[in-house]
């Protein structure tokens, strides 16, 4: 009987390493749809409502927003994308930067 299940736990043993990873995803996930939706003048409202809320706001910049996205497949490479909102002082959309491009046209 100790025989078996020394042969068991020999035969098993190999399936102890076999370590699944999960899928990691954070943030807000930004589609290029929602970029392209952005016109230079929009209310702080309005760009909520189109893109979410910010993950990031920065007590230091008020008129910043960042979206920062990041996702991991398992033991895969971490893909990261991040866009910035900056807005005036009447809290209207002036200008953007980051991995997205607003549609030009």
């Amino acid at each position: 009987m100790k025989k078996h299940l020394i042969i068991i736990a020999c035969l098993a043993s190999p399936i102890y390493g076999c370590v699944y990873k999960i899928d990691i995803q954070q943030g807000n996930l930004v589609s290029q749809d929602q970029v392209n939706q952005l016109r230079p003048g929009m209310s702080a409202n309005q760009v909520r409502y189109v893109m979410g809320t910010p993950l990031l706001t920065d007590p230091f910049h008020p008129n910043r927003w960042d979206y920062v996205y990041s996702f991991q497949k398992g033991n895969g490479p971490r893909e990261l994308l991040h866009l910035t909102l900056f807005f005036d002082a009447d809290e209207r959309l002036t200008a953007l930067q980051g991995d997205f491009r607003p549609k030009t046209g």
